[in-house]
């Protein structure tokens, strides 16, 4: 151990950091607690600031604040929080082994390299010293130049292999600009409720005719395939009996947000539309690619929308 480190680890050296976490809702929904009490006790007993993002997302960005006592004071506590949930889930649960406690970091890419060292020899450290399991993941974040840093393993585990990071994280400063990853709102979901769908826009829920049809000719037909199985999602559908299709043009930078990977995306959106979907070849000089979609009208409508809310 340098002498840097060992300052650190004996809470020495009160620079201030700032340490970003990547939750689901339900987690943060944990650390906030009723009316608040949970992150509120945290806060307090830990001196540190713990910010949480605005809630319409999926995802959240927890950020803790502070100088590293501060920090390693909020980890435990979220870590022996998140340990009580997972034995409060257990306890009506056969499953033998228990989960280990898991933290996502998100971590600016240009400080990743030095956290895993040349030929992979500092994570390698820390995951022998610590005992938790500290993967890095290839891709940055979407619109960011962050990468999510996942840590696993028993509260003490994580706390040890925090300071560890943080050690690397204030001997190597992030180099040039980071831009930070914000989780995007997820696309308006969809209520079905006394056989009419809505979509929810802000506080609203907004009547959507073409996904009501859709609704009730898939009630009509039990038994009902669950979304994204092989068979189109909605059995039947074809009620209607006509085929027609529909042409959108989309900006070819979005389109690959609609392929998705190898494809993924575009085959999710074939299998819940039961839409056929084609996607033109890019022309010369132009900056859009036409896409057609053929089915019923219904089938259509739902793969528009599922194109609209990629």
């Amino acid at each position: 151990m340098s002498k840097s480190d060992s300052k650190v680890a004996e809470g020495g050296l009160n620079v201030t950091l700032t340490i970003r976490l990547l939750m689901h809702g339900k987690e943060v929904g944990s650390i906030i607690g009723k009316k608040g009490e949970t992150v509120k006790k945290m806060r307090e007993e830990s001196s540190a600031r713990i910010n949480i993002s605005e809630g319409s997302c999926p995802e959240r960005i927890v950020t803790i604040t502070g100088p590293t006592d501060a920090i390693f004071k909020a980890f435990s506590m979220i870590a022996n929080k998140f340990e009580e949930d997972i034995n409060a889930s257990m306890t009506n649960s056969t499953v033998a082994s228990k989960p280990p406690v898991t933290l996502r970091l998100v971590v600016p890419a240009s400080q990743c390299g030095s956290l895993i060292g040349k030929g992979g020899s500092k994570i390698k450290e820390i995951r022998e010293t610590t005992g938790a399991q500290v993967q890095v993941a290839g891709d940055m974040l979407p619109n960011s130049t962050e990468r999510a840093v996942t840590i696993s393993g028993t509260p003490d585990a994580i706390i040890q292999c925090v300071k560890q990071i943080c050690v690397v994280m204030l001997e190597s400063p992030p180099k040039g600009a980071t831009i930070p990853y914000r989780p995007k709102p997820a696309s308006a979901p969809v209520i079905f409720a006394g056989g009419q769908a809505y979509t929810v826009q802000g506080q609203y829920a907004i009547p959507h005719p073409d996904l009501t049809k859709l609704h009730q000719l898939a009630m009509q037909h039990t038994p009902f395939t669950p979304l994204g199985q092989t068979t189109p999602g909605f059995p039947g559908l074809d009620a209607t009996g006509q085929t027609s299709s529909h042409e959108l043009t989309i900006p070819n930078d979005l389109i690959g947000c609609i392929i998705g990977r190898q494809g993924s995306k575009i085959n999710e959106i074939r299998q819940m539309s039961g839409a056929q979907i084609k996607i033109a070849n890019a022309t010369e000089g132009s900056t859009e690619r036409q896409i057609t979609i053929t089915g019923s009208p219904a089938n259509i409508s739902l793969a528009q929308y599922l194109i609209n809310a990629r």
